[in-house]
């Protein structure tokens, strides 16, 4: 199970996801987790599950993807971590595991 929560200094949304392999985030309304914001790309980023390395982060906008400040193509994730689509953008906090 995996869990993406949209975050200001407190969760203001969750989106639980319990058998896909592929979540896509974005401003377009065919992506699993659908943000509006200017500087959310249509498609903007992959949660991407493999069965050898667990869940992989993969930006897909031009605008970038974030994780400490530091942009990223592809990141491995870790339990509890935040990202942030563009510079500027909304911060996702990403829960993984049983009971997430």
């Amino acid at each position: 199970m995996i869990v993406l929560s949209l975050v200001n200094s407190v969760p203001v949304q969750n989106w639980t996801f319990i058998s896909e392999d592929v979540i896509r985030i974005g401003r377009a309304t065919d992506n699993h987790v659908v943000l509006f914001s200017a500087v959310v790309s249509r498609h903007h980023a992959e949660l991407r599950w493999n069965e050898n390395d667990g869940w992989q982060l993969f930006n897909i906008s031009a605008n970038g993807t974030y994780q400490d400040g530091e942009a990223i193509k592809t990141i491995k994730v870790v339990d509890g971590m935040i990202f942030r689509l563009a510079t500027s953008g909304p911060k996702i906090q990403i829960k993984v595991g049983e009971g997430s």
